[in-house]
């Protein structure tokens, strides 16, 4: 199932490859992906995105200097995490967002919120290098 932030982030990585900066291109792809203005304003999937930029992880999105595209560090760092363990694991094999969530968090729990949706749909869509 495609939740609405993988959509928006496959959306956003074309509007970024298109010439649009990653924050504003994030902006109009979760305006066309959600219907609610509190799921468009959600700041964890839009971290994750944003960091992933950043790092320079999204094929053809230059990484740019920390605190470029997002302040939300910890977002950043889950999404970060997330590409480290999928580049650990067999070839082919895509964990589901709450497993992946789960690894990420080293076995705590804490409630996601749409990180590890951004970062499967750019994994599963080739757009993060294996």
């Amino acid at each position: 199932m495609t939740t609405a932030y993988a959509m928006a982030a496959l959306a956003a990585t074309k509007m970024v490859k298109d010439g649009l900066e990653p924050p504003e291109a994030w902006r109009r792809a979760v305006a066309l992906s959600c219907p609610s203005l509190s799921s468009q304003v959600k700041p964890c999937p839009k971290g994750a995105f944003l960091g992933l930029c950043e790092e320079g992880l999204v094929s053809g999105v230059p990484a740019a200097p920390a605190g470029s595209y997002t302040a939300s560090q910890k977002n950043k760092d889950y999404a970060v995490r997330a590409v480290s363990i999928l580049r650990r694991l067999p070839a082919g094999t895509v964990p589901n967002p709450a497993t992946l969530w789960v690894n990420v968090l080293g076995g705590e729990w804490k409630q996601p919120n749409g990180q590890m949706e951004v970062v499967l749909a750019l994994w599963t869509a080739g757009l993060i290098p294996r």
